[in-house]
């Protein structure tokens, strides 16, 4: 409890306490139900006249500007008159506040551990002493940005710990990373992305530099060809090794990471009111504690947890099986969490922050409620449409007998990871605009050069060790660019590569664009520079994306095709 609610009884709604002023459009606190707080200080009160024949103690009535003379006072129980010469405050349309709430509430629009730390706007102090944060010991980018895509990584543990879940098998289990899924959001908030990724996914695990529970530091050995799920808990790893296991099978470096154990899912599923799911069959498991009949059906608390448990029950009855319905679950949260019922309703919303806060625990650079409203708000941008589901693309382990774990599928894996890379929507959306894009596209239109004319200098900003030589190798070998060179490190990291060029070199970086694959995106207009010899030429920044001496620049411009679903689609379990 914060310092304004001290001396208060502790049973007193937190709703009751935040109102929305329908003047202002915004929560004003209010210490008793009945005594609301004025956001605007009230007049101070005149001095004494006496002489003059006025009450003391009478309140001032202020001035009008440039008047001498107060306005009219207007009778007990009227409605307040503006002040002469001014428009008086119109009154907000009821639509005005749903559109706040969910500018407050942005995360709402993706998934519920990111969601329900939006809605902590509220009551900002309280909200932060209830999330838990952990070290991600250089695991991640350092934290999202505004203006670039962002990647957050969600971990789902079964770990049996808190009250009520003694029942479920493995008490003392240190707990798995059961369940895992990489949110990611497109630089211009069109689209997102949500790769789920099996836990009996067969993988490498790079040594994994951690803070332990006590402070201290340590370094985990990785290991080769086991299960992604024992990327936590298991040899005392940490959520922050998780993120480096993705890294490790994607190439794409988590901007941030969430974790949610059990009670995640039935504490938020009960402050919204529960969600409504299909299912195509009866279902029955004794595992997960689940009976439910066809059709559909509104679950929460205990009910939601079995279902998104479930697994033996529904289709080939394995974790492939139980990450579609956590996907349907999801998505039916979503749903529930933008509806108006929601949004527009103070009280739900405040439960929704209080268990979203207390259900988390997050990488130390998303250790506030401030930082999970700004990147609730960059949520909020996104269209439920244009969020797609979809699984690592994986078959059954050739090398079993009995098949219990999955590997990558052959050329089907990678396409994946190299579209959610170059923030590439799975969704029929526009990802820019189409002026922006025309802008880009003349880039590349107009008269080249010939290659014996370019005269070019070759900066490594992020690419492997060696890389600035070896494509300086493969220019003068070739491709014929014989006035290239190699001028060292940049001095900045970049994650994609770029070519500057002056006014009058267009030409020459049209023709070397056209020999490297490069798009419009990445020819950047500006100043000629001199390079090591101290000639004019325009400058190749080999960035983190940089696919090899001789190799395309060329990204794919369209998603591969995967089985997947978007959430504003109700899918039946079967």
């Amino acid at each position: 409890m914060d310092a304004q609610s001290r001396g208060r009884a502790e049973n007193i709604d937190p709703a009751d306490q935040w109102v929305l002023n329908p003047n202002t459009g915004e929560y004003e606190l209010r210490l008793t139900p009945s005594a609301p707080q004025s956001a605007v200080p009230r007049p101070r009160r005149s001095a004494p006249r006496g002489a003059n024949g006025a009450a003391r103690g009478r309140t001032a009535t202020p001035q009008a500007p440039g008047r001498g003379v107060p306005p009219q006072r207007r009778r007990r129980g009227a409605p307040e008159e503006p002040l002469p010469g001014r428009r008086g405050r119109r009154p907000v349309p009821k639509k005005s506040k749903a559109k706040k709430v969910l500018l407050w509430t942005g995360g709402t629009m993706a998934f519920v551990l990111v969601a329900a730390a939006g809605a902590g706007y509220l009551y900002i102090k309280h909200l932060n002493d209830n999330i838990t944060s952990v070290s991600d010991d250089g695991a991640s980018t350092g934290g999202f940005s505004k203006g670039k895509a962002i990647n957050i990584l969600l971990i789902g543990t079964d770990k049996r710990t808190g009250k009520g879940n003694e029942k479920y098998g493995d008490r003392n289990s240190v707990g798995h990373a059961d369940t895992t899924i990489l949110l990611h959001l497109s630089k211009d908030r069109s689209n997102a992305t949500a790769l789920s990724i099996p836990r009996d996914l067969i993988t490498d695990i790079p040594d994994c530099p951690t803070t332990q529970a006590d402070g201290s530091q340590k370094v985990i050995t990785g290991t080769s060809n086991v299960r992604f799920n024992t990327s936590l808990g298991q040899d005392d790893r940490t959520p922050s090794c998780v993120a480096r296991t993705v890294t490790e099978l994607t190439g794409i470096k988590p901007d941030n990471f969430m974790v949610a154990d059990f009670n995640a899912v039935k504490t938020l599923t009960s402050a919204v009111g529960g969600v409504d799911v299909c299912l195509g069959k009866d279902i029955n498991d004794p595992d997960s504690h689940l009976n439910l009949k066809k059709g559909t059906r509104h679950i929460e608390g205990e009910t939601a947890l079995a279902f998104v448990r479930t697994r033996h029950a529904v289709g080939f009855g394995g974790d492939l099986s139980r990450i579609t319905l956590q996907q349907q679950f999801l998505s039916a949260l979503m749903r529930k969490l933008k509806s108006n019922d929601t949004l527009t309703d103070p009280t739900k919303m405040i439960k929704i922050a209080e268990a979203g806060t207390k259900a988390l625990t997050v990488d130390a650079n998303l250790d506030s409620i401030g930082k999970l409203k700004d990147l609730g708000l960059e949520l909020g941008k996104l269209n439920p449409k244009n969020l797609t589901f979809t699984t690592v693309p994986v078959i059954d382990n050739p090398a079993e007998k009995v098949h219990a774990t999955v590997v990558l599928k052959p050329g089907a894996a990678q396409p994946v990871f190299d579209a959610i890379k170059n923030d590439v929507s799975f969704t029929a959306v526009k990802e820019k605009k189409k002026k922006e894009a025309a802008a880009v596209a003349a880039r590349l239109k107009g008269s080249k050069s010939a290659a014996s004319e370019v005269r070019v200098r070759i900066l490594n900003g992020g690419a492997r060790p060696g890389s600035a030589q070896a494509e300086l190798e493969y220019l003068q070998n070739d491709a014929g660019v014989l006035k290239s060179s190699n001028d060292g490190n940049a001095d900045a990291q970049l994650s994609r590569t770029t070519l500057e060029y002056g006014p009058d070199q267009a030409d020459q970086a049209r023709r070397l664009a056209a020999i490297l694959g490069l798009s419009g995106s990445a020819m950047k207009p500006g100043k000629s520079v001199v390079n090591d010899q101290g000639l004019p030429a325009i400058t190749l920044t080999l960035g983190k994306d940089f696919p090899g001496a001789g190799d395309s620049f060329t990204a794919a411009s369209k998603a591969p095709d995967v089985d997947k679903t978007t959430a504003d689609k109700v899918e039946c379990a079967k």
